[in-house]
C-alpha cells in the first residue's frame, strides 16, 4: 500500500495503516483523511480473511478472527465513518460480500456466514441511511484469484474455479462509487453468473436451492 501511494504521489493518494478491528484505529485513520480532505465520496470495506475444510477442523480462534475482521470491522467503519458521509453530499458505502453471501457453502461456513451478515447489513443500511443521502452496497463476487485461495480446501472451488482478477472486481467497485444514485442498486455481482445465480436463488424454492448449493459444494 505505501509503494502504491507513493506512485500514484502525496497528492493524489494517502496511505494509513489500519487495523480493522479496533475502532481506535478506525478513528485515527478516518481522522486523518478528512483533516487531507475535508470530505469522504466513498467508503470500500474491503478487508477479509478465509478459512475452510470442515467446520470443526479449524481452531475456534480462526473462526473468531473471521468474523473479527470480516464481519467486526464493516461495522466499525460504518459506524465510525458515518458522520464523514453524511456530511459529503452523494457519499456511498461499497462493502465487499461474496456469492458465498446467496446460499450457506458447506466448507466455508464461517467466512459463508460473515458474508450474509454483510449482505444483511448493507441492505438495511441502505434504507435507513438513504435519509441522510447515503447510498449503501455490496460487491458479491464469485472466487477471485488472491492469495486468499492460497490452500483452500472447498469443493466449490473445485467446481467453480477462480476466473476473476483483481482488476475484474475494481472495476465493478469504480462503476458502484462513480454511477449515477441509485438507492434499488443494493447488489452487484461479478461476473454475470453470479448474477444469474442471484436471480435464481431469489425465485427458487428453498428445497432447491439447497440442492444447488449441496451439488456445488459436495
Amino acid at each position: 500500500m505505501t509503494a502504491l501511494g507513493a506512485e500514484l504521489g502525496t497528492g493524489n493518494a494517502l496511505a494509513i495503516h489500519l487495523d480493522v478491528t479496533k475502532p481506535d484505529a478506525w478513528r485515527a485513520a478516518l481522522s486523518t483523511f478528512h483533516d487531507r480532505t475535508s470530505r469522504l465520496d466513498v467508503l470500500v470495506n474491503n478487508a477479509g480473511i478465509l478459512i475452510s475444510g470442515p467446520f470443526e477442523a479449524n481452531p475456534l480462534e480462526r473462526h473468531h478472527a473471521v468474523v473479527d475482521i470480516n464481519l467486526k470491522g464493516v461495522l466499525n467503519g460504518c459506524y465510525l465513518a458515518k458522520p464523514y458521509l453524511v456530511s459529503t453530499p452523494g457519499a456511498r458505502v461499497i462493502n465487499l460480500s461474496s456469492t458465498a453471501a446467496i446460499y450457506g457453502q458447506p466448507s466455508l461456513a464461517t467466512y459463508a456466514s460473515t458474508k450474509s451478515a454483510i449482505r444483511g447489513l448493507t441492505e438495511a443500511l441502505n434504507i435507513e441511511w438513504q435519509r441522510h443521502g447515503i447510498w449503501v452496497m455490496d460487491i458479491m463476487p464469485l472466487f477471485v484469484q488472491t492469495g486468499m485461495l492460497t490452500g483452500i480446501n472447498a469443493r466449490s472451488m473445485d467446481r467453480l474455479g477462480a476466473q476473476l482478477t483483481p482488476d475484474d472486481v475494481a472495476r465493478v467497485i469504480w462503476a458502484a462509487a462513480s454511477c449515477r444514485v441509485d438507492f434499488g442498486k443494493v447488489h452487484w455481482p461479478v461476473p454475470a453468473k453470479a448474477t444469474w445465480l442471484l436471480r435464481w436463488t431469489s425465485l427458487a424454492p428453498a428445497r432447491l436451492n439447497r440442492f444447488i448449493a449441496k451439488w456445488i459444494a459436495a
